[in-house]
């Protein structure tokens, strides 16, 4: 005769709670933070209470399934609320400001940008000519090379070196 297993049933409860609060510390995105708080509340809870095997089990489920498509969302909202995506690379230099340091010969010279990074730039077509000094911002990335517009007035009258 077998033994009656269900008694500790509630340790493999544990184990999966704690499995999944593991798994979620590694991923961050609370979807394991939602099984975990199910299979402790739902399975464990209903273990407790007396409840047979299979009922924890569709408790369980339930409730992680409530929990992830409710409480999640609401979560994830209130961690990304007021972030904006951070741009990077080539996406970052447009806008940015800089200041001409070799005189444009041709359309073509050297800026500055406001990151310390020197790039050949070229003049946007109606731009009026630069001189070294002048503070300009980034209109276009082409390939190697910045495309460049005037500053407004308020930026090129600093003289921040």
């Amino acid at each position: 005769m077998l033994p009656d297993l269900t008694q500790y049933i509630w340790i493999a409860w544990l184990v999966l709670a704690l499995l999944f609060v593991t798994i979620e510390l590694l991923t961050l995105e609370f979807t394991f933070l939602m099984l975990a708080a199910g299979s402790a509340l739902g399975g464990l809870g209903v273990y407790l209470f007396g409840g047979p095997w299979w009922l924890q089990i569709v408790v369980a489920a339930a409730l992680s399934a409530l929990l992830l498509f409710t409480i999640r969302p609401l979560l994830l909202r209130t961690l990304r609320r007021g972030d904006e995506p951070a741009r990077t690379n080539v996406d970052a230099l447009y806008g940015m400001g800089a200041r001409v340091v070799a005189p444009f010969v041709e359309d073509r010279g050297s800026v500055r940008l406001d990151n310390g990074e020197t790039w050949t730039a070229c003049l946007e077509p109606d731009a009026s000519p630069a001189q070294v000094g002048d503070r300009m911002r980034v209109v276009r990335v082409l390939g190697s090379a910045v495309e460049v517009a005037p500053s407004p007035a308020r930026e090129r009258t600093s003289d921040d070196g």
